[in-house]
């Protein structure tokens, strides 16, 4: 089945968040996107849909999504300075260059992960 190829090879990798990973991706100047979410959180749901989207249609955008759980890494939430759930921090390297809190515009999302696949390339 298609959607069985798609799910094989994703680009956008989703992996839980750690320090040491976090820190490998700044030092590389890869293009990352971390997502404070929670898994009772319908708007990161949403969110996450528009991701593996992205993903389908972007197969070598080469982002990692790095997943910071609400609960249970609070830390980090205070670290990203994350309001709430559904927090997205898009970083090249060590740089931040997106901030959003409940943004669930496909369109408003595509264009910044656009913006930093292009970056560098």
């Amino acid at each position: 089945s298609l959607m069985g190829s798609v799910s094989s090879v994703y680009a956008l990798s989703f992996e839980p968040f750690t320090e040491a990973k976090f820190n490998t991706l700044k030092k590389s100047n890869s293009a990352f996107l971390i997502d404070v979410r929670a898994d009772w959180c319908p708007t990161c749901k949403k969110q996450h849909e528009i991701l593996k989207d992205y993903q389908t249609l972007n197969p070598n955008s080469g982002i990692t999504v790095l997943e910071v759980d609400f609960d249970t890494q609070k830390q980090w939430v205070k670290y990203f300075k994350a309001p709430r759930q559904s927090t997205f921090a898009l970083y090249k390297g060590n740089k931040q260059i997106w901030f959003a809190v409940a943004e669930t515009k496909s369109e408003s999302i595509f264009k910044q992960l656009d913006a930093v696949k292009l970056v560098g390339k």
